[in-house]
């Protein structure tokens, strides 16, 4: 079994991509993943058809799913290219298996809970059925990008067994203060680094690069 890493940089992911030029951003300084999102719910939503025709070097293509079932799911997943899939909804997890476990990012909502030991219960039922886990602000039916921040003081005491990537509000300005309290995995930036929804800027992405390696 493995914990939250210590003493080494989390990778990191930019979710709510809408445009090519900050894909070639977030490749340019280092991301493991990008996100898009196929929820017509959230001001960040892309076509299936836009994010295949964009080209993301080497970085993971993470799709961000919160209604869709596993067929849904999977037909996008081949259209779109995509490398992972982030369950965001209250999909089961017979739906993970059919998509197929070792390309799950399974988001959990502390905030839901009402109590760490509830949240350490998710941990363990969805470890079977997902490679990564996302803690993000808010609950079930939102697809992130919220801008709000999570109360990770707590987070030490969970156990892991896959690597776990936190969320919510996550800036260049407040990433240091989150990694004091907590050592994920990774780190999942979105609204964070935008002008308006949808609208990345590529300094407030460097920022964000720069602060978690300095933080490290």
């Amino acid at each position: 079994m493995t914990t939250s890493t210590t003493n080494k940089t989390p990778f990191i992911k930019v979710c709510g991509q809408t445009h090519p030029s900050t894909v070639d951003c977030a490749a340019a300084y280092g991301a493991r993943f990008v996100g898009f999102i196929f929820h017509q719910g959230s001001p960040r939503s892309v076509s299936p058809e836009m994010v295949a025709s964009i080209n993301s070097a080497n970085v993971g293509r993470v799709g961000v799913f919160v209604r869709q079932g596993a067929d849904e799911i999977l037909s996008i997943v081949k259209q779109a290219r995509l490398d992972f899939v982030q369950l965001h909804g209250k999909q089961t997890r017979e739906d993970a298996a059919l998509i197929g476990p070792q390309r799950i990012i399974r988001v959990l909502w502390p905030e839901h809970c009402e109590s760490l030991a509830e949240l350490q219960q998710q941990i363990d039922d969805w470890a079977p059925y997902c490679a990564y886990y996302l803690l993000d602000a808010g609950r079930y039916g939102q697809a992130g990008g919220l801008g709000r921040r999570l109360d990770v003081s707590a987070f030490g005491k969970l156990r892991f067994p896959h690597p776990w990537i936190l969320a919510g509000g996550l800036s260049g300005d407040n990433v240091a203060e989150a990694l004091s309290q907590c050592s994920p995995d990774g780190l999942d930036f979105n609204s964070g680094i935008e002008i308006a929804p949808g609208i990345k800027m590529p300094d407030r992405m460097l920022a964000a690069f720069t602060a978690v390696s300095h933080a490290c």
